[in-house]
């Protein structure tokens, strides 16, 4: 399956979600006049507040009624895992580790397979197992060269790839899902909001600059996962996969561009094993993608033959 072959259409809501995402650093590096939690918290109800008028336009509010207790459960799971995800991403960046979240993002693909042998009791192949312990020995070496577990990266790949296994069971759509995950997260963010009004230290009203910053975060986050839902509708996934790194690539340039992050020959070891680790997981993913597409192929022509 080649990356060409896909419709042009699907490519550039793909390229457009994953470029966007990419150069998350250089916009929540804006917010860092607020505390991480604050951040989160504004994020998540202008995000809302954003899918609440997409709704609203497209005539789908009707559809947030009669969502069985099981659907909240499996919503609730989900806006957990994205909030976190949210949260410690918006922490990375601004403390300065935009380069371990690029981390991050470059190995979630081996978590979210991970999560599949555990969940769904998938069977590894040997490529994927080939690149699961390239991965572990990376981790091993970023360890002993942070000093500590690459905690954010970790904590990003975890949750994002928990919050795609809830994506997979809940049957909603992606605008009733989206909107529905804010539903659940919105209460707590408010509590949150309101102690930081009662007790002062809140920095959504210190200036027109900081209040803008804060709203337009739920706009933000909102255009590219609507982009990357239109996009996974037209593209394979296989197609989708190899686009998703474009996100940790732009991120993990800025860290070193414009961030100047600090990175030692150690930390590089363990980065280019990552890669290695991913290249032989998507040229594995390629591989049988294309034998499927054989295979369905000659099934067709046996039919009508």
């Amino acid at each position: 399956m080649k990356l060409t072959a896909a419709p042009p259409s699907g490519l550039a809501y793909g390229f457009g979600a994953y470029f966007i995402w990419g150069l998350f650093p250089a916009f929540f590096g804006l917010l860092a006049f607020a505390g991480p939690v604050e951040i989160l918290a504004h994020r998540i109800l202008w995000t809302l507040a954003v899918m609440l008028v997409v709704m609203a336009i497209a005539g789908r509010l009707r559809g947030l009624r009669g969502m069985g207790l099981r659907t909240w459960l499996v919503v609730a799971a989900a806006s957990a895992a994205i909030s976190t995800n949210w949260g410690v991403y918006v922490y990375g960046v601004t403390s300065g580790h935009v380069v371990e979240c690029a981390l991050g993002y470059f190995i979630n693909p081996l978590v979210s397979v991970l999560l599949g042998v555990v969940i769904f009791r998938e069977r590894l192949v040997r490529a994927q197992l080939v690149a699961i312990a390239l991965a572990a020995i990376a981790v091993v070496i970023l360890t002993i060269d942070y000093g500590r577990p690459p905690w954010i990266a970790l904590i990003l790949a975890a949750s994002f790839a928990t919050y795609g296994l809830m994506k997979k069971i809940v049957p909603l759509d992606p605008l009733r899902s989206l909107t529905s995950e804010g539903l659940v997260a919105a209460p707590f963010a408010i509590a949150y909001l309101a102690w930081l009004a009662v007790t002062g230290p809140a920095t959504f009203d210190d200036g027109r600059s900081h209040t803008v910053l804060l709203i337009i975060s739920g706009l933000v986050t909102t255009v590219p996962l609507l982009l990357f839902g239109a996009a996974a509708h037209r593209l394979p996934l296989v197609t989708m996969g190899i686009l998703q790194y474009l996100t940790p690539a732009l991120q993990m340039a800025w860290g070193l561009v414009v961030g100047h992050e600090y990175m030692p020959p150690s930390r590089w070891i363990g980065f280019v094993l990552i890669w290695i680790a991913l290249v032989v997981f998507t040229s594995d993913a390629l591989l049988r993608a294309r034998q499927r597409k054989s295979v369905a192929a000659a099934a067709a022509a046996d039919a009508t033959a």
